[in-house]
């Protein structure tokens, strides 16, 4: 009897844990009032469930896409078949213009400077609306050219007045295009060093004519208004008029390796007419390469719209909001419409990838300047100093669409490789072991028909810091700028903030929800920050394997973790191999 009472009980117990499974599993997905019958959707676009693999070991890890992969593959196989030779590249870097300048992101004739001719042909080919530049001009210039970010190739802030350090020494996407036959020209603004071996003709360049520096360096001391206690004292005028740096245009050609040849010297008159003069360059150099069996690379930096803007008299009021900012834009957009009619009229327009874009966020200490509907500006790190204006176009090859995925101006050197030859871990081949290529072929997401992006996460750097990650939407901060943290009054913000190098470890926004960056939800959204700080404690053990340079740098009194003496990074790497820093992404 026993025996029978005790399988009754057994059974009754089974069927209690049975029936209490099935409750417990009846509501897994809903609130305390009941489950949830929506059942939810993926987007393919995001990737935060997914694990980025790296495509050599000294490359940014990589989502794969194979068939948007194939389908790139066919139709730049059928372009190559049609013109016969590899396709062109024109990058078209405006400077200091912010996210919503333009009208394709909202700006243009809402904000008094219409821009018909970007709109145009951003509306006819990929509108990129997360991309990143860095938080300033020369350290994004040098990314551009070298494929890694600002702790990767060392050039951490704008080297001003002929400070030593630039590009020298570095692998550079001239460099490489020159060897796979491309005649290579750049136009315009150069600001990645003055030394001899960061001279645009040593760093991969048929041809380049521009300046060294930056506009600003070239006439603020000569502007009673702006530098009076220089420009109305003789001898700290004398002083910079001999300071050692170039004063002048400059035509650059490997004939001389030592030097470029000085043009006119820019003064207050001069700097009006440069872009008239650039863009006329640029336009002669597509007439050259009209019918040449040579692919070309064009890298037209524009002088506007840093400060300070000098319009000429054909400019000057053409914008309805007639300030010296919106009269630059505006001309800048007339220069792009001028360029891409004579990429049409030579033939070459269904075999050129154009990406325009910008150096970084608006300057927001000098008005009137550039706008963002982000927080922060030039010379920060929240996304109004590194989410820029970007789109690709390529007459038949790009289709019309906007895209949220992450795109950073790194991925164009190993895009533009792409397209020459070297896909993928391919590009590995061409650079030293030691060298870390931050950059990912994005070749597949720009051209196949539903592209993709092949970036999981984005680095954010700032100065020497090594400052946030984003996955999807969800971004978390370590270091970060304090826009009004020194100073109270005026236009604060960039360089004349404070900076915070510690957080209490949960600073994590939605960029979504909060694209000003001011609520933070990594505490009520942890299962969404712990892999966002998996990655971010990848990247950090990366920069142990692959160390960071210093070519132009800060002075700081709380140097990162990574740039100690060699003792102390020794036993940091150690305690971390032990410790851990997060959970390490494979």
């Amino acid at each position: 009897m026993f025996r029978q009472v005790s399988t009754g009980l057994c059974a009754a117990a089974l069927l209690c844990l049975i029936g209490g499974a099935a409750a417990a599993q009846s509501n897994i997905r809903g609130s305390t009032t009941g489950p949830t019958t929506a059942p939810g959707y993926n987007h393919p676009e995001q990737y935060m469930h997914l694990d980025a693999k790296k495509p050599a070991p000294n490359m940014y890890p990589v989502i794969r896409h194979e068939k948007l992969e194939e389908n790139a593959a066919e139709k730049l196989a059928a372009l190559a078949e049609k013109t016969g030779k590899k396709p062109n590249i024109l990058i078209f870097l405006l400077d200091d213009v912010g996210w919503m300048d333009p009208g394709f992101n909202g700006g243009g004739v809402s904000v008094g400077n219409a821009t018909p001719e970007m709109d145009r042909y951003a509306a006819e080919g990929l509108i990129l609306t997360s991309a990143y530049s860095t938080p300033s001009c020369s350290p994004t210039r040098a990314t551009i050219h070298t494929g890694q970010n600002p702790l990767h190739h060392g050039i951490l802030r704008p080297p001003m007045y002929g400070e030593a350090g630039g590009l020298d020494g570095a692998t550079t996407m001239p460099m490489l295009l020159q060897k796979e036959g491309y005649v290579t020209q750049g136009v315009g603004k150069w600001h990645m060093g003055e030394n001899t071996g960061s001279l645009p003709q040593n760093v991969g360049y048929d041809d380049y004519i521009g300046f060294l520096g930056v506009s600003d360096m070239y006439t603020e001391w000569r502007d009673v208004y702006f530098n009076p206690e220089v420009a109305l004292s003789p001898d700290r005028f004398k002083m910079m008029e001999e300071d050692n740096f170039n004063h002048y245009e400059v035509h650059c050609t490997p004939a001389d390796k030592d030097k470029c040849q000085n043009g006119k010297l820019i003064d207050l008159d001069y700097i009006k007419d440069l872009d008239t003069h650039w863009m006329d360059v640029s336009l002669a150099f597509l007439d050259k390469m009209k019918g040449s069996d040579k692919p070309f690379y064009l890298y037209h930096a524009t002088r506007g719209c840093h400060f300070d803007n000098y319009p000429s008299d054909e400019w000057a009021g053409r914008s309805m909001a007639r300030t010296v900012y919106s009269d630059c834009m505006v001309r800048m957009d007339y220069v792009f419409g001028r360029l891409m009619k004579r990429l049409e009229e030579i033939g070459e327009a269904e075999n050129t990838l154009v990406i325009l874009t910008s150096d970084n966020g608006p300057e927001c200490e000098i008005p009137p300047r550039g706008r963002t509907p982000f927080r922060g500006c030039k010379g920060s790190s929240w996304e109004g100093g590194v989410r820029v204006p970007t789109f690709v176009y390529w007459k038949g090859m790009i289709p019309s669409r906007k895209s949220d995925q992450l795109f950073d101006l790194a991925d164009i050197l190993p895009t533009a490789l792409h397209l020459a030859g070297y896909p993928g871990a391919k590009l590995a081949g061409l650079f030293s072991d030691k060298t870390y290529i931050d950059g990912v072929d994005q070749a597949a997401f720009l051209v196949a028909d539903k592209g993709l992006s092949a970036r999981r996460s984005r680095i954010y750097t700032m100065n020497q810091y090594y400052s946030a990650i984003r996955i999807d939407e969800f971004k978390a901060t370590i270091t970060g700028q304090i826009e009004d943290g020194i100073m109270k009054r005026g236009y604060t913000g960039g360089f004349s903030g404070s900076v915070f190098t510690d957080t209490g470890g949960a600073v994590v926004v939605n960029l979504y929800t909060n694209p000003q960056e001011d609520v933070s939800v990594g505490v009520r959204h942890i299962p969404m920050a712990v892999p966002l700080g998996e990655t971010g404690g990848w990247y950090l053990k990366e920069l142990f394997e692959y160390p960071p340079q210093f070519k132009v740098g800060f002075m700081s009194n709380n140097p990162p973790i990574y740039d100690t003496i060699p003792i102390g990074e020794m036993a940091v790497k150690a305690w971390i191999k032990k410790h851990g820093f997060g959970r390490f992404q494979n």
